[in-house]
């Protein structure tokens, strides 16, 4: 299926006709350019490269912001130099969305795994920490995958079947319901699934 790129607005509230409050995201999709069509003969799969955002001082080899490849089917219904917006999404239809999450840096295992702390109290030395990780002689290592602090976030994340409640095409606006990983003004690609 074809999509867009986007940009993160922020969070806001939408009520339906039956008075109920739907949070969404607001996301702005600029119209995006094709500005290549990979064939089955020449690169062995059909895709669209699509570029949005151009720069205000582009090179020879770099003309847009972000560049993002769409897998599509009829790749006969595309061509080079396409415009692509919101006009392709609707009311009622769901969208996979895919972004890059914040970044948190280094944490412990309790705000990373959601560990439970130790006692305070009593001489207790074991307050924020893992706790006992491993065998002794046998396997006499770290098992790999063990849950320990480390860098959390600034992860790609991908959401499937996200709706889309509102579609703003004067403003080139589109509201998903619920929360999107990443920032505020963060890049988000939004392909069609229905």
């Amino acid at each position: 299926m074809p999509g867009l790129i986007g940009k993160k607005i922020g969070m806001t509230r939408i009520v339906d006709e039956a008075g109920r409050m739907i949070p969404v995201t607001v996301v702005q999709c600029e119209p995006g350019k094709v500005i290549q069509v990979k064939t089955m003969d020449k690169d062995g799969y059909e895709a669209i490269v699509v570029g949005a955002m151009p720069l205000s001082r582009p090179t020879k080899n770099r003309k847009y912001r972000f560049v993002r490849e769409f897998r599509v089917s009829d790749i006969a219904s595309y061509e080079i130099g396409q415009d692509l917006g919101v006009e392709l999404t609707q009311e009622g239809g769901t969208v996979k969305l895919t972004s890059t999450s914040k970044g948190k840096g280094f944490q412990g295992v309790i705000k990373r795994h959601n560990f439970s702390r130790g006692p305070e109290t009593h001489g207790s030395n074991h307050h924020r920490r893992p706790g006992s990780i491993g065998a002794c002689a046998m396997p006499g290592r770290v098992h790999k995958g063990k849950k320990l602090p480390g860098h959390m976030g600034d992860m790609q994340v991908s959401i499937k079947n996200v709706p889309v409640v509102l579609v703003d095409t004067e403003k080139s606006l589109i509201a998903v319901k619920g929360p999107v990983p990443g920032p505020i003004n963060s890049m988000i690609k939004v392909t069609l699934e229905s």
